[in-house]
């Protein structure tokens, strides 16, 4: 029986760590039957060395990305198109990034070259990325971006929540003009994963340790795989007429009051 992504042509960014969110979905991407590329910053190296533990590593090109860069952006179709060909079906957006003085209870004392920044980075570049690719969309395909339910203030997360807002909002004007293309924007909000981008947020625990006491179902924070599935389901033809949407997989926390 073949995989839910077979025969597609996927990029994934933010593969930095086994226990990412990212390297699951390229993991569970490659078993679903799809051909895959990613990009990595500021170390491609470290990137290729965990590409290894990958189903099939032989298979996998890992291209140097900075997406706040122009000149990265714009030779990025050239070199997807040396490497998959003249179609790519999908875009996994896993980049996020703040200084360290907007987080960690710094919100107030921020200044704006460090909002910037993570605006940027974590928002901006999901446009930005989508854009320099589309030349290879023409048969349509779908992009998914991450995200930490941007609804709500939480403890230590400062700068980065109103990135992940905007992030939010970025996919929803995406959604309205791709539609016409056949191109769905939506967004896994994942619950909190012990990632390289988690221990870079001062006061993880305190925040982590919310899901001990409100999740519904049990949240592990080693274990990326559920996120890494929605995702792929969000890159199959399974939702075929789903976009603009930000899917839950957070153990049901987003449910729960108080």
């Amino acid at each position: 029986m073949s995989g839910i992504l077979e025969g597609k042509r996927i990029l994934i960014t933010g593969v930095l760590m086994e226990s990412s969110i990212a390297f699951h979905t390229a993991k569970l991407a490659q078993e679903q039957g799809a051909e895959i590329i990613l990009t990595a910053w500021p170390r491609p190296s470290l990137t290729e060395r965990i590409a290894k533990k990958l189903p099939k590593p032989e298979n996998v090109k890992v291209l140097e990305l900075d997406v706040s860069n122009d000149e990265h952006l714009a030779r990025l179709e050239g070199q997807v198109r040396e490497h998959l060909g003249d179609r790519l079906d999908g875009i996994v957006h896993s980049i996020g990034f703040a200084p360290q003085d907007a987080l960690g209870g710094n919100f107030l004392n921020t200044p704006f070259e460090s909002v910037a920044t993570a605006m940027h980075v974590s928002a901006f570049s999901l446009k930005s990325l989508t854009t320099a690719l589309l030349p290879l969309m023409t048969e349509g395909g779908s992009v998914v971006g991450l995200t930490f339910d941007a609804k709500f203030a939480w403890p230590q997360y400062d700068w980065m929540g109103p990135a992940k807002a905007a992030l939010e909002a970025t996919s929803r004007y995406m959604a309205r003009d791709l539609g016409k293309q056949n191109i769905r924007c939506n967004l896994i909000s994942a619950g909190p994963i012990g990632s390289m981008a988690a221990k870079s947020i001062p006061g993880f625990g305190e925040l982590a340790a919310v899901w001990d006491s409100r999740s519904p179902l049990e949240w592990k924070l080693e274990d990326p795989e559920p996120a890494g599935r929605g995702v792929v389901a969000l890159l199959s033809d399974w939702f075929p007429k789903t976009t603009g949407e930000i899917v839950h997989v957070d153990g049901g926390l987003h449910a729960i009051g108080a």
